[in-house]
């Protein structure tokens, strides 16, 4: 095992109709069935569809990063 840790950073934009930590948290669950090591993630844009005035769909916008493996 090294002294460092190498990372690689990936887009992905996450929905619910419930809320922004909702759709957070989907992007997350799919991102985890394919990508090993995830590490953090930073929300870069939120946005929504609105419904008889209503916020109806939150839809985020994340930075998801993971570690190289053996980094």
């Amino acid at each position: 095992m090294s002294d460092h840790h190498t990372y690689k950073k990936v887009e992905l934009v996450g929905s619910s109709p419930s809320s922004i930590e909702d759709a957070i948290n989907n992007a997350l669950a799919e991102a985890a069935k394919s990508i090993k090591h995830l590490e953090w993630f930073e929300v870069t844009e939120t946005r929504g569809h609105i419904k008889d005035g209503k916020a109806a769909h939150f839809q985020v916008t994340i930075k998801v990063g993971f570690r190289i493996a053996n980094s």
